[in-house]
């Protein structure tokens, strides 16, 4: 006489794959990824650090990457993260801009410079035809003027 397989307990039914999705580990790196996410957000400003000055002005909300030109405390100018000089400034923002006359470029200038360095970078621009110019500062922090 045969005897079914399988021992006490099972009545010789077949496997089932069981057809509910586990969802938890998708949870938990999720989880982890938004807090990576969150921690290094912060560090993905533009390059060069500067002091800006504090303004009560409203803060822009542009879609399109803007192009900052920058003003350390040392008083070199900057485009995005690359040291340039202030006579080939306009023939490399040109080169980088391409046939884009829409682009708008900020200008940073850090608030221990004097404001002459910050005016001959503008009138730098200026005079190659750049008209769409803009200076950037830091809205006021929370605990009041400094």
């Amino acid at each position: 006489m045969a005897a079914p397989l399988g021992g006490p307990g099972r009545s010789g039914r077949r496997y089932r794959p069981m057809s509910e999705i586990n969802v938890t580990p998708l949870v938990d790196v999720m989880l982890v990824l938004l807090v990576v996410f969150m921690i290094t957000a912060p560090l993905l400003t533009v390059g060069v650090p500067v002091d800006l000055p504090e303004t009560e002005a409203a803060q822009l909300t542009d879609r399109d990457e803007p192009l900052v030109v920058t003003v350390d405390a040392e008083g070199k100018v900057h485009i995005q993260e690359t040291e340039v000089e202030l006579d080939r400034l306009a023939a490399k923002l040109r080169a980088i801009m391409g046939a884009r006359e829409d682009t708008y470029v900020y200008v940073r200038g850090d608030r221990s410079i004097a404001y002459g360095r910050v005016m001959e970078v503008m009138g730098a621009l200026a005079a190659a035809g750049f008209d769409k110019v803009s200076l950037m500062a830091e809205l006021p922090s929370a605990g009041g003027a400094q």
